[in-house]
């Protein structure tokens, strides 16, 4: 991929992939069947890959290893048939967990089955699903408070926010941009300095055309966290619309972004529109930016593989 950012590395040249590749066979060849960290590495490995079938036959492995006692397991499969767009094959999958696991683990459950929803378009349903998750996280730390470990409690925290955070994304997209408001308080309340808070907070100035507030809470998430890709990734975009800096400032956002997660569409997608519009640029460079975002897009999951 010649000139995209970072283009003299292993992933514009194929040599990373493929010496991952040969690793992931060398482990593979002498794993272990019982060996539960290993499947669990080639599973994923291969997932970001977009090995998704193969990825897809050992998480099948590991939830037969574990006798299917794992939530985290359940997820995982859900996230791979997500990727290669079995959207309801993946809900039975989170179903058939739902039914067989207990009160106090259904939360990222509920939450996965709600991103499913979301990616086959019943928003309205995803809401609802939403709605139990949080509750479900709610009454676990009510019930529970005085015997749960710390870490435990904090994780506990950061689903809830994550839960909220995901309803402030949905809720624009029914015109309920007071509820999305809402959320974000919500947010706010378990955590305000957080990175994701302040990206969703600019999602939805940018919405409604305010892009130089949504441009300042970019910057707010970027203090927080220097490598919060979506926030690297909606600066550059704002940045690009409003004209306020030359394409160099705008490329190195992107080029960072790239950088920390080679496998996000739109860090491949903007710097192909930044190279279309810079006359300088042969096709060929947009071109491929344009084919690795359509890609990585067709082959990504409601949620990051780990």
């Amino acid at each position: 991929m010649r000139n995209c950012p970072d283009t003299q590395d292993a992933w514009a040249s194929g040599m990373f992939w493929s010496l991952l590749l040969s690793q992931c066979q060398l482990a593979e060849g002498m794993m272990r069947e019982s060996d539960l960290y290993i499947v669990l590495h080639l599973c994923l490995e291969y997932a970001e890959q977009r090995k998704l079938s193969i990825a897809f036959d050992h998480e099948k492995k590991l939830i037969k290893l574990e006798g299917g006692s794992s939530v985290s397991g359940y997820i995982l499969l859900a996230r791979i048939l997500s990727a290669q767009q079995k959207f309801v094959d993946a809900e039975l999958v989170i179903d058939a967990a739902l039914d067989q696991s207990g009160k106090w683990d259904q939360d990222e459950l509920l939450r996965t089955k709600a991103k499913l929803r979301i990616a086959q378009g019943k928003l309205k349903n995803a809401v609802e699903t939403h709605t139990l998750a949080v509750l479900q996280v709610q009454n676990k730390s009510l019930g529970t408070a005085s015997n749960v470990v710390k870490n435990k409690g904090n994780r506990d925290r950061s689903l809830e926010m994550d839960i909220w955070l995901d309803l402030a994304n949905v809720y624009p997209a029914l015109s309920k941009w007071q509820d999305a408001e809402v959320c974000l308080v919500k947010s706010e309340a378990i955590n305000p300095y957080s990175a994701s808070r302040w990206h969703t907070k600019g999602l939805l100035f940018e919405a409604r055309g305010l892009h130089r507030e949504a441009l300042k809470s970019y910057r707010k998430g970027l203090d927080i966290e220097p490598n919060h890709v979506p926030s690297l990734i909606s600066t550059a975009c704002v940045l690009r619309q409003l004209g306020d800096q030359s394409s160099s400032i705008v490329r190195s956002l992107l080029t960072d972004a790239l950088r920390l997660d080679r496998t996000n569409p739109p860090a491949w997608y903007n710097p192909g529109l930044l190279y279309k519009a810079n006359l300088g640029t042969s096709a060929m460079e947009t071109v491929e930016c344009f084919e690795a975002a359509a890609f990585l897009e067709e082959s990504s999951s409601i949620e990051l593989f780990r």
